[in-house]
C-alpha cells in the first residue's frame, strides 16, 4: 500500500518536520488544521474567520489527495476556550452538516496564542463512481 505525503509549503510543516496529511491507501490523516492563510502566513483576530480558513485549509488539502470534505469520518476540534465552541457550529454545520462525521471537542492551549481553533480530520477516499452505459 502507497503511502504519500502531501504539505503546503507552510514554514510549520518544514520547522517542526511533518506533513499537511499523510495518505496511506484510501486513508487520509490530516493534521491539525489552523486559520492560518498559507499563501500570506497571516491568521484573522476572529474565532469564526479562523474557523472558515481551518475548514478551507482541510478542503484544499483533501482535493490534493482526491478526496472530498464529503469523505471525513472523524473530525477533531481543538480550542483554547471551550466555551467558544458554539460559536462554530454555524460555519461547521455549513461546511460538515450532511457529512455528519464522528467528532470530539478538545480543549486545550495551541502553539500560538492567535490561534483560536485547530481541527484535524480522517477521510475515507471512496471509489469513483461507475456510469453503467445506457441501453
Amino acid at each position: 500500500m502507497s503511502r504519500t505525503r502531501i504539505d503546503t509549503g507552510s514554514s510549520f510543516e518544514a520547522e517542526i518536520g511533518y506533513s499537511r496529511a499523510v495518505v496511506q491507501g484510501d486513508w487520509i490523516f490530516v493534521s491539525g488544521t489552523t486559520g492560518f492563510d498559507y499563501a500570506t502566513m497571516t491568521i484573522a483576530d476572529g474565532l469564526e474567520e479562523q474557523t472558515e480558513q481551518c475548514l478551507r485549509n482541510i478542503d484544499a488539502t483533501l482535493r490534493r489527495a482526491g478526496s472530498t470534505l464529503a469523505d471525513i469520518v472523524r473530525v477533531t476540534y481543538i480550542l483554547p476556550n471551550g466555551g467558544d465552541f458554539r460559536r462554530c457550529w454555524p460555519i461547521l454545520r455549513r461546511y460538515l452538516g450532511e457529512v455528519r462525521p464522528a467528532a470530539t471537542m478538545i480543549c486545550a492551549g495551541l502553539a500560538d496564542p492567535r490561534m483560536q481553533i485547530e481541527i484535524e480530520v480522517t477521510a475515507l477516499r471512496q471509489p469513483a463512481a461507475e456510469t453503467v452505459p445506457a441501453g
